[in-house]
């Protein structure tokens, strides 16, 4: 058998992004705290340089290289690129927090490349090998971030609820992937797929086994109802910063695995995962809405309201065609993008000793501030889907979806839970301009961060006015 050495151009990205979190690793050992700024820079350096070199390897075709364990595409490209804007814009916000609570440390940045890297081995990933390469990579490095404030109880029991739970998570996912792999004999998505075409779509126990611990796993990871359990409690438990990093990229990398999953590996049983996408939809968007009306805690307001979004996004990867998961991967970044700006308030409103993570926290905040209140009220706006902001085109696209595949029962569904849903964002802009503010105290920001969270603001309308931009691109990727 004759060894070839692989085309690396494709990875050159990967192999950046590898190379510089660890040399920011060992540079950070020797940065004073007063110079940790530093660190921070090269972060930021490393995603932009990223994103060039991502720009640069794109061919607009197909690219297999590694064995066909890795895959560069149009949908790869485009999702590694919100990948790097989306860390890029946490970092950002993440450093006016981190600085207030003395928590200013470079393994924050470090642990958060080295996430980027593991959702850019997922999004690329063409093997199950390299599929579960990157989620552990992913998890491990959000398991140590979740945990970074040693001395936070909440942060501590958040950090062992999400590494237990993601432990079983991964063991189900492996097992399918090891069932799939005694029957089909290979790990190559693709080979997978052929192999489960020459069965005529018809499934053996062992397939339906293996089928039934991958989409269980795949569950687990996006946070869809039944398991679920773990999301509210880390997004509450963990520093804001942390719950901001977790709750916007990954949720794309969590996409591009079930499409990598589903998709081109078992788009033949489209028919048995079908209806379990279906099942873990409703039970989210049921769930997640109603649970989150409960809620005093914006953080698991907003955890509960992920868990709603994730049944919108399961609703369009069911409908089995090139139009549904066009009008996912567009809800899927929209989404990240809300909940950047989300999260961004809060961190925006605390300072040192507060924590500006309930809902009373925000009110009479027009009063304070009118600019910061409409900023919220787009982003509120925007996730309940009101027109004629971004998350309305978001909704839309789904529900068109579901339509065109003839489910007009499941498109009613989705839209009466999306009405219930609207309550609880609608009581975040009645709290900011109907009720007298508890706190008064001026609200005080870097100007780089003023900047850039009225763009993340004024982006979600502007792009609403005209989505066709960003929903062609999703076309195009697909």
């Amino acid at each position: 058998m004759n060894f070839q050495i692989p085309d690396f151009v494709p990875a050159i990205p990967e192999i950046f992004v590898l190379s510089m979190a660890c040399l920011i690793l060992v540079i950070d050992l020797f940065v004073k705290q007063e110079n940790r700024f530093f660190t921070y820079l090269l972060s930021q350096l490393t995603l932009v340089v990223a994103a060039v070199l991502t720009l640069y390897v794109f061919s607009g075709k197909e690219i297999f290289t590694f064995e066909n364990m890795f895959v560069s595409d149009n949908m790869s490209s485009v999702l590694k690129i919100f990948i790097y804007l989306i860390t890029s814009i946490c970092f950002l916000y993440s450093r006016k927090y981190l600085i207030e609570q003395k928590f200013f440390r470079g393994e924050f940045f470090v642990l958060g490349l080295f996430g980027v890297l593991g959702m850019m081995i997922m999004v690329s990933a063409h093997s199950f090998l390299t599929v579960y390469l990157g989620l552990e990579l992913l998890s491990l490095s959000l398991y140590a971030m979740v945990a970074l404030r040693r001395d936070s109880i909440p942060a501590s029991e958040a950090a062992m609820k999400y590494f237990v739970l993601g432990a079983i998570a991964s063991g189900m996912l492996l097992y399918g992937m090891s069932i799939l792999y005694g029957a089909a004999g290979t790990l190559d998505l693709g080979e997978i797929a052929s192999y489960l075409s020459g069965q005529h779509g018809e499934m053996d126990v062992i397939t339906a086994f293996g089928l039934v611990f991958i989409v269980v796993g795949l569950a687990f990871k996006l946070g869809a109802v039944p398991f679920h359990m773990w999301i509210p409690d880390v997004y509450h438990g963990a520093p804001t910063p942390v719950t901001l990093y977790l709750g916007t990229a990954p949720k794309i990398a969590a996409f591009a695995m079930a499409m990598r999953l589903l998709v081109d590996g078992l788009q033949p049983l489209h028919g048995q995962w079908q209806d379990m996408l279906i099942i873990l939809a409703i039970l989210s968007m049921a769930i997640g809405n109603i649970v989150a009306i409960a809620q005093t805690n914006l953080k698991r307001m907003l955890a509960y309201s992920t868990i709603a979004h994730i049944g919108f996004l399961l609703l369009g990867i069911q409908t089995g065609n090139s139009e549904g998961y066009s009008a996912s991967m567009f809800y899927i970044i929209v989404y990240s993008l809300m909940s950047l700006g989300g999260f961004g308030m809060i961190i925006l409103l605390s300072r040192t000793g507060f924590e500006a993570d309930k809902i009373e926290d925000f009110k009479g905040l027009n009063d304070r501030n009118p600019w910061y209140a409409f900023i919220m009220l787009v982003l509120m706006f925007s996730m309940a889907g009101v027109p004629p902001t971004l998350g309305f085109y978001a909704k839309l696209s789904i529900i068109q979806s579901l339509i065109s595949v003839e489910m007009v029962w499941l498109a009613v569904i989705a839209v009466l839970f999306s009405i219930i849903g609207a309550f609880y964002y609608l009581r975040i802009i009645k709290t900011m301009y109907f009720e007298k503010a508890i706190d008064t105290t001026p609200i005080h920001s870097n100007f780089d961060m003023r900047v850039v969270i009225s763009i993340n603001g004024l982006a979600i309308l502007a792009l609403g006015l005209y989505p066709s931009a960003l929903m062609n691109l999703c076309i195009a990727s697909i």
